[in-house]
């Protein structure tokens, strides 16, 4: 019988119990600290040579030199022709679907004049360079591919490159398929620390990005953000979060199995449900007793349920709504009557799942919009990876005489109460009468 922690929002420690499950401290220890500076000094000092000795050390392969490291983009499309045409379908499919999502979320340039002839506006234009970082091994998603080499590629990114380890040698062909469908630019078969640090000052062979994306394990996360400063990063994320409210008219086997596609992420991964029916929580617990013993990563999902999952009854659907906006979750279903309506309450939600039939795990993959989604609480301030995360925007000023002029002298006032004379004698050069300040 899984163990699950139940709440009630009338209890007098709820908010208490609530903000102690939903703690998550994703700052590294000491020890990998250490390690991450060691590796980015290294790779800073020796380049290729660093690249090369710690590929060979922690890949489980040994690479004889740098050309080594770089995968031909044939052997990309060798890939997509090696799976099944039921992935390559898969893939296309929701490779489509994404960058037509993405497509609606370019920014535009905009400018306006003034009656002075000043012009005012703001340029929008693509990073040159990004770095994609793709889990190797067990933990090789191609979806993760799609959702963060798409958007790069709707905004124009220059030069997109991407890193993965190939442990025991050996290339998840799925993930190389799903690089061959973005267009992905180059791609290096080197990870960990070691290629965050490649990507953020460059080798030999890795060029230095603008950029760096993509999940990756403490180390990796670690090294990101270590290196922002010197790059941009998407985010350091914590474990995946789901939170569904549901209204008590939901199969309860369909919340059990929602709630279990985020727990078998990994061991930490947080699922919970708010339901002001009481008896509806219990015909939830009772499906999950049911059908964990069937599932291929019971032994995950338990221990997720057991140590941050919860079944939370509330007073009513308001309540749910307040809870939710404090949780800021990742991802958030909304399993009630009328959606759409619902989500009005929603203030911080990552993505937000409306209808008994919107399933999360469709956001995963190929609904359209991004599942690079803020862990953590952090939806209170952060959102989805876009297309808007691979531009960056440039004040435009244009300033006609006339508006020298009247500029001129509110400028010239603020800077001399800054007590900044070159600031202020700057703009009164440009003065129709150079002698009145």
């Amino acid at each position: 019988m899984a163990e699950i922690h139940k709440l009630d929002s009338s209890d007098g420690d709820f908010m208490q119990r609530l903000d102690a499950l939903l703690a998550w401290d994703s700052v590294s220890d000491a020890g990998v600290n250490q390690v991450v500076q060691e590796v980015i000094a290294e790779i800073r000092a020796r380049g290729d040579a660093a690249l090369i000795d710690y590929t060979n050390r922690f890949d489980g392969w040994q690479a004889g030199d740098a050309a080594d490291l770089e995968v031909p983009l044939a052997r990309l499309e060798q890939a997509w022709h090696a799976i099944p045409a039921e992935q390559q379908q898969a893939l296309k499919h929701a490779a489509d679907r994404v960058r037509a999502y993405a497509e609606h979320q370019k920014l535009a340039g905009w400018e306006y004049t003034e009656a002075d002839g000043t012009l005012l506006g703001q340029k929008v234009t693509p990073l040159d360079r990004v770095g994609l970082y793709v889990p190797g091994g067990k933990a090789a998603y191609p979806s993760s591919v799609l959702m963060n080499a798409l958007p790069a590629k709707v905004a124009g990114v220059g030069e997109l490159i991407m890193v993965v380890p190939t442990p025991g040698g050996e290339f998840n062909e799925l993930v190389l398929a799903a690089a061959f469908e973005c267009g992905v630019d180059r791609v290096f078969r080197v990870g960990g620390a070691q290629a965050v640090a490649a990507l953020a000052y460059g080798t030999e062979s890795v060029p230095a990005v603008d950029k760096i994306v993509g999940p990756g394990n403490i180390y990796v996360a670690t090294a990101k953000r270590t290196v922002f400063g010197q790059v941009g990063i998407d985010m350091v994320a914590g474990p995946s979060e789901i939170l569904v409210i549901c209204d008590g008219k939901t199969d309860p086997e369909w919340i059990a199995m929602d709630l279990f596609s985020q727990a078998e992420h990994d061991e930490d991964a947080q699922s919970i449900l708010l339901c002001p029916d009481g008896e509806f929580l219990d015909q939830v617990e009772a499906a999950i007793d049911r059908l964990l013993p069937g599932m291929q990563r019971r032994e995950i999902i338990e221990t997720a349920l057991r140590t941050r999952g919860a079944l939370i009854r509330v007073r009513d659907l308001d309540e749910a709504a307040e809870v939710a906006n404090h949780i800021a979750p990742e991802h958030l279903e909304l399993s009630v009557e009328n959606p759409r309506e619902y989500a009005e309450k929603i203030r911080h939600a990552g993505a937000i799942f409306m209808g008994r039939h919107t399933s999360e795990p469709l956001g995963d993959y190929c609904a359209g919009p991004n599942h690079v989604l803020p862990t953590s609480r952090t939806a209170r301030f952060s959102s989805p990876l876009g297309v808007y995360d691979f531009q960056k925007r440039s004040s435009l000023i244009l300033v006609s005489p006339e508006g020298a002029d009247t500029l001129g002298r509110t400028a010239s006032t603020l800077a001399r109460g800054e007590g900044l004379e070159a600031h202020a004698r700057s703009a009164e050069y440009r003065l129709k009468d150079r002698g009145r300040p």
